[in-house]
């Protein structure tokens, strides 16, 4: 498959929070309130229920947040010419302390947003973060040939970072923090070398354990 260099302007990226996806539980939960008005109160049980399982599933969603990184038009020649289609890049995170990085590929551009949001739940990576929203030790990640550094920061430093860096990590929770991009400038590269450096961090705890020492002797 190959790409072009058509992308897509940031005025005209849908946000991730435009996907109808509760759309079809909105429709079976009327669907269920007018099955309780025409067949009593079993009925209305029934239509309550699916109601609370779509507010519950209302609020899971509501604790994420999804940004697109990057909107690009690609191609892939096949026997009758070449077939167009978009690529997206979407970070998720819920600013607690997990995050994530998806790619969607579809026809039109709604599509290939639910499909990288959907992709970057299922890669999600859990942060330990400090108690002044930092991370615990230096850490270093790459993928391809995007490198990344970073480095913990002190209270009111906020994040030193760009690009899709500063996404994935603003998504991740951290508000104090150095990052410094080393090698290729590929959004999609960079946000992957991010998670990977967010993968390899440990807290001084773990480390001790690890090492089979005490939690005093890492500090001295």
């Amino acid at each position: 498959m190959t790409e072009t260099n058509n992308q897509i302007q940031s005025n005209d990226i849908p946000a991730a929070a435009d996907v109808p996806a509760a759309a079809e539980g909105q429709h079976e939960q009327r669907r269920g309130g007018g099955g309780g008005r025409n067949e009593g109160r079993g009925g209305d049980r029934k239509g309550g229920g699916r109601g609370r399982d779509n507010r519950r599933g209302q609020e899971r969603d509501s604790e994420w947040q999804e940004r697109v990184v990057q909107i690009r038009r690609v191609s892939k020649t096949v026997k009758g010419g070449k077939k167009m289609s978009f690529r997206a890049i979407v970070v998720v995170g819920n600013e607690r302390g997990q995050v994530g990085v998806g790619v969607g590929k579809a026809g039109d551009v709604i599509g290939a947003v639910r499909k990288g949001v959907a992709d970057g739940k299922k890669h999600l990576v859990k942060v330990p973060l400090t108690r002044h929203s930092s991370i615990p030790t230096l850490s270093r990640g790459g993928d391809g040939a995007a490198s990344v550094l970073i480095r913990p920061a002190a209270p009111g430093t906020g994040v030193i970072a760009g690009g899709s860096i500063r996404t994935v990590l603003e998504l991740a929770g951290i508000k104090n923090i150095l990052a410094k991009r080393l090698g290729s400038k590929t959004p999609l590269n960079n946000a992957r070398a991010a998670m990977d450096a967010l993968q390899a961090l440990r807290t001084h705890k773990e480390t001790a354990k690890e090492r089979g020492i005490s939690l005093e002797q890492i500090y001295s």
